[in-house]
């Protein structure tokens, strides 16, 4: 049984269908194809992410960021040395006209982080040779005020004729404990000015205390007493020039003789 198939279009004078009408073999017209190439464009088209916008001006360590459960970012880097230039956000960027005010703030935030990590690193790298020499001199200092108040309590047990030599002890025992206050003001006057630099930089949230440096040199820095800079330089209404360890030796020198005065004056004959 022969099948025929209905034609839509009638042949055309050479038996042949006649070429197909626009859209009904999947061609397109010229109107649509121009649309259709409008579309093309636009997909092919780059649309750069802000991350993508920002890569140039990114900070020569940026490694990524990745966002919180808190809203923020996580900044990621390279290692820092600490011997870099100051992480500072390229002016060019606050003037670029095809960033966002929120892209720009996202800069911001990442320089800040970056800053940060550098500021640390830096502190590291100048803090440790002061703390490896600071160490024995804070070892010092706590000997030698010790040794002062262990010299003056031997006063109790001192016999009555024996007490001129034990005051040559004393003095002997102020004049190291002085010296040893001078040495760790020195010392520790450096390391306060490092800090309150670093503190500058980073803010007191992200800042490395100083016993942390210590600590991953294998030093023990927890008790050391290390004053704001202040503390070690006479203001220009200030009399007092002495320093926090020195102004605590003379307290203590002068609170024990005071004490030796009374004793003197209730019992002449003792010295």
């Amino acid at each position: 049984m022969t099948r025929t198939i209905p034609l839509l279009h009638p042949l055309d004078d050479h038996g042949r269908l006649p070429r197909p009408l626009v859209g009904e073999t999947g061609r397109l017209s010229q109107g649509v194809r121009d649309a259709a190439d409008a579309v093309t464009a636009a997909t092919a088209k780059p649309v750069l992410s802000p991350a993508a916008d920002l890569a140039r001006y990114a900070h020569p360590h940026y490694l990524r960021a990745e966002p919180t459960a808190f809203g923020s970012a996580t900044f990621h880097f390279k290692a820092f040395t600490g011997r870099e230039p100051r992480p500072e956000t390229p002016l060019a960027a606050w003037s670029d006209s095809e960033l966002t005010y929120e892209q720009k703030k996202e800069l911001d935030r990442q320089y800040d982080a970056a800053r940060t990590l550098w500021s640390q690193m830096r502190l590291r790298l100048r803090a440790a040779p002061v703390v490896r020499r600071a160490a024995p001199l804070w070892q010092g200092w706590k000997d030698a005020e010790a040794g002062l108040r262990r010299v003056f309590a031997a006063f109790w047990s001192t016999p009555d004729g024996m007490w001129r030599a034990q005051l040559l002890k004393l003095t002997d025992a102020e004049r190291a404990a002085l010296a040893a206050a001078r040495a760790w003001d020195e010392v520790a006057e450096e390391l306060s000015l490092l800090a309150a630099e670093h503190r500058r930089e980073v803010g007191e949230d992200e800042d490395l205390p100083l016993q942390a440096v210590a600590q991953e040199l294998g030093l023990d820095a927890s008790d050391w007493e290390i004053s704001w800079p202040d503390e070690y330089k006479a203001g220009p209404y200030s009399w007092d020039s002495r320093t926090p360890m020195v102004r605590r030796i003379d307290a203590e020198a002068k609170r024990q003789r005071e004490r030796l005065a009374e004793v003197a004056r209730l019992a002449p004959t003792l010295t």
